[in-house]
């Protein structure tokens, strides 16, 4: 009998080679790339928010990632900045809501500045007080708390009889000049 010769077929695929892949993103950032991102900076500080999100995109596009999640951070603060000017409040009730809302948010100098500029509208406004000395006990800034909250209970006592049982002068417990001020009747 005899065999017919066929051609010798290999179980064995023949290795494919991966596709080409495009060059990724250095390792370290160039000359060039620093350069963006620094002038990208630059405006930031300068306050030109608009300019400052198109030179940030630009650099994303050619930095390390360490570079790109600074840019991302960058940008969101330049959002932010962008939001904020375009704010506008029928009442100073709105404009301490915000500021409440940025407070729980942890956006701390975001709230400062609102119940700043609720005091400069309206220089008696309690709550305004109150506020910045919530916003002084959740920073741990003791003074500033003390002097907000004398400065919002010397506007209307109810605010005295508020603190007492809010949660967020947690911090202030053990001070006795908190407790003074909160209980003038037992000192």
């Amino acid at each position: 009998m005899t065999r017919e010769s066929r051609p010798a077929t290999s179980s064995r695929r023949k290795a494919v080679s991966p596709p080409p892949t495009h060059p990724s993103t250095p390792a370290t950032p160039t000359a060039q790339t620093l350069q963006q991102y620094q002038a990208a900076l630059q405006l930031v500080q300068a306050g030109k928010y608009e300019k400052a999100v198109v030179a940030l995109d630009k650099v994303i596009s050619s930095a390390t990632p360490e570079i790109v999640e600074r840019c991302k951070m960058y940008l969101s603060a330049c959002h932010r900045q962008m939001d904020r000017s375009k704010l506008s409040f029928d009442s100073l009730e709105e404009r301490y809501d915000y500021a409440i809302s940025l407070l729980n948010r942890d956006y701390f100098e975001e709230a400062r500045e609102q119940f700043l500029e609720i005091l400069a509208e309206q220089p008696e406004a309690d709550y305004a007080y109150y506020g910045l000395a919530v916003l002084a006990a959740v920073t741990g800034q003791t003074e500033d708390c003390l002097e907000s909250l004398t400065q919002a209970i010397a506007r209307k006592e109810r605010n005295r009889l508020q603190a007492r049982t809010d949660a967020d002068f947690q911090s202030m417990q053990d001070d006795p000049r908190f407790t003074e001020l909160l209980y003038p009747e037992s000192a």
